[in-house]
């Protein structure tokens, strides 16, 4: 009994410092999101929202190379390592982006990007070796209010720093600083597996493509060839494709969308923007919950409601005319709500039960990766729309996305259907 407690007391500690280092790389991510507005404010005709959007699609590709290099490193070395390795690499270049200004913009946002690729499947891999299958949902849920509650409390935490009149230099000094203090006690107290606390090593998912002997002696082909010939999961990889679009359409224009087309002031703009990932985090908790609690087609059907739903907010967004800046934030955060938990669902709870032990950051890096070209055209895509048929235009065309998405949703959800059939009792 006492050892029991002792390993829920050492899995919520592992899932708490996780949570707290992937929250402090949001200081480090939405910083430069939330200071567009200032940017181009104070770099007329140098920083445009073309040049902005560039800056976007250039650095999420690097992002998405990230990906897929650090998934298969992460189940071939260690996870803690790699998570280590993208905060020390976030403080450093946003160091370099207060220092460098305007000229360094480009190679410091890439270098960030490219670098913050390590983090989530370094958690990844860590949570697979500390809890079991049917765990995962909830697991996973609580890791990933970190990217939405830690972006929520950053762009809180920043939008104040702005309200402050301090330089955007300034601002991004401190986010440096911040996760810096964050970084001591995670590499302190993080530990890869529960072998390391001297406790049991639960199993993994029973839908799990690759055997966890495997993550005993890892080899890169062997963690990756049962994934990427399986139907299934590509169908998961190309639904990641349309969520991430969306995704980072929302974390990258939310701030200049509100100060444009709902008329809301810069720095107002800036904490406003946090609403989308606050009811998005309640909407993970959620989705956590209920795919452990429906482990057939839980996941699945989450997907494919989500999207619905998300199509036919998109487009009412699409459409909105309102004199209230607030009816424009609250559309936001409902659509946060029904897209952003079941988005959490792909690159965790289904990357664990595709992985397990062995190959879930693989499975992670590969969905992740596949979801990040797609958030490619959040960047340059979206700035030349919104620049010349405007923002409705844009919230148009995610609408569209929603809604091919939603038909993927489907195949996907029969075809989890067919492997639960299949799957001996």
């Amino acid at each position: 009994m006492v050892a029991k407690r002792q390993s829920v007391r050492w899995d919520w500690v592992t899932v708490f410092l996780m949570f707290l280092g992937y929250s402090g790389y949001y200081l480090c991510r939405s910083n430069f999101s939330v200071a567009k507005p200032f940017l181009l404010a104070e770099y007329p005709g140098v920083i445009t929202k073309d040049v902005l959007g560039s800056i976007a699609s250039i650095s999420i590709l690097f992002y998405a190379g990230g990906k897929f290099l650090f998934g298969s490193l992460a189940d071939l070395f260690r996870g803690k390592r790699l998570f280590l390795f993208g905060m020390i690499g976030a403080i450093i270049c946003t160091v370099l982006v207060g220092v460098g200004g305007p000229p360094v913009f480009l190679l410091a946002v890439c270098s960030n990007r490219l670098v913050q690729s390590s983090g989530w499947v370094g958690m990844v891999k860590i949570t697979s070796r500390w809890f079991g299958g049917n765990h995962y949902g909830r697991a996973m849920a609580f890791i990933s209010l970190s990217f939405l509650f830690g972006d929520f409390a950053s762009r809180q935490f920043i939008g104040a720093l702005f309200e402050a009149k301090l330089p955007w230099q300034t601002v991004f000094y401190i986010c440096a600083g911040v996760l810096a203090l964050i970084l001591i006690p995670t590499a302190f107290f993080l530990r890869d597996t529960p072998g390391e606390r001297g406790l049991e090593e639960p199993a993994s998912s029973e839908k799990a493509l690759v055997a966890d002997v495997v993550a005993e002696r890892p080899n890169a082909w062997a963690v990756m060839r049962p994934l990427i010939t399986n139907g299934t999961f590509i169908t998961v990889c190309i639904l990641s494709f349309g969520f991430t679009f969306m995704r980072e359409t929302f974390n990258e224009w939310i701030p200049t969308f509100l100060t444009e087309a709902a008329k809301m002031p810069k720095e107002q703009a800036g904490q406003a923007s946090s609403y989308f990932p606050l009811f998005g985090g309640l909407s993970v908790i959620a989705c956590g919950f209920l795919s452990d609690r429906f482990r057939t087609m839980g996941s699945a059907l989450l997907l494919t409601g989500g999207l619905i739903l998300g199509t036919v907010g998109l487009y009412g967004l699409s459409v909105l005319q309102s004199n209230d800046p607030n009816v424009y934030v609250m559309t936001t955060a409902a659509i946060g709500f029904v897209l952003i938990g079941p988005y959490s669902l792909l690159a965790g709870t289904i990357s664990l039960d595709f992985g397990g032990k062995a190959a879930s950051s693989t499975a992670a890096g590969w969905i992740d990766g596949v979801g990040y070209i797609g958030g490619i055209l959040s960047g340059k895509l979206i700035a030349d729309v919104a620049t010349k048929q405007g923002w409705s235009a844009a919230f148009q065309l995610l609408a569209v996305v929603a809604g091919l998405s939603a038909v993927v949703a489907v195949f996907y959800a029969l075809a989890e259907r067919r492997r639960a059939t299949a799957r001996p009792v």
